[in-house]
């Protein structure tokens, strides 16, 4: 019996390595960019609460970036050890507060509405973004397409009126080049209202994609849009 060389021994380790770290890395394929239209949010039967810094500007605002597996799963709350840490983003805080707010109730300053994102989505993607990056990434992102602009220019409005759903996923891919996809939710009197638009992006963080597979679900063909 021959006894293995040590440099085939490091080939072989290497070898697993190398598989190990990209098992690793395609743990997800693709992220959703999720934002929330804030009058649907708080036009609701839950009602919302405004952030302690004040009313939301009336645009969208960031809900997550949620990596996301082409099979239609996704990982969750993967690294507890890795805690969401306010101190490492300290410097994107006023952005965060203007274009990433929190809804929910009782009135408080995000940090529990951000801490969540991290927990359970952020540390899925930590083969790629660190928690600074996995925040900053996100705004970049959005700032990259502005969804009430691309409605507006299409005569699309926030003032309580019916718009086609083929008419919002149209103006947003016009704007975008890829095909959003659309959540809807209900107001008091149960009318179904524009919620939430999501938008695929590659593995790496870097640009839009076209969307490998939606969530499950459908809104109607007309949904209100909702001011705010």
């Amino acid at each position: 019996m021959k006894i293995q060389s040590n440099s085939y021994l490091f080939i072989k380790l290497l070898t697993l390595h190398s598989l190990l770290v990209l098992s690793t890395s395609q743990d997800f394929d693709f992220f959703y960019l999720v934002q929330q239209w804030p009058g649907s949010y708080c036009d609701s039967k839950q009602g919302c609460c405004y952030p302690s810094t004040g009313k939301p500007t009336s645009d969208f605002g960031v809900h997550g970036l949620w990596p996301n597996r082409k099979d239609g799963s996704y990982p969750s709350s993967c690294n507890s050890s890795n805690p969401f840490d306010a101190s490492k983003i300290s410097d994107l805080t006023g952005r965060m507060q203007s274009e990433w707010p929190t809804l929910s109730c009782p009135s408080n300053n995000g940090l529990t509405f951000w801490g969540h994102e991290w927990n359970k989505h952020g540390t899925c993607s930590e083969s790629v973004l660190n928690q600074h990056d996995y925040f900053a990434t996100t705004l970049s992102l959005k700032k990259k397409l502005n969804l009430l602009k691309a409605l507006t220019t299409a005569g699309i409005k926030p003032n309580g009126q019916k718009y086609s759903l083929s008419s919002i996923t149209t103006a947003i891919k016009q704007a975008s080049g890829y095909t959003p996809w659309i959540e809807c939710n209900n107001d008091s009197s149960k009318n179904s209202q524009l919620y939430q638009i999501y938008v695929c992006v590659d593995s790496s963080a870097s640009g839009f994609i076209e969307c490998p597979v939606f969530p499950k679900g459908s809104c109607g063909s007309s949904i209100e849009f909702p001011s705010f």
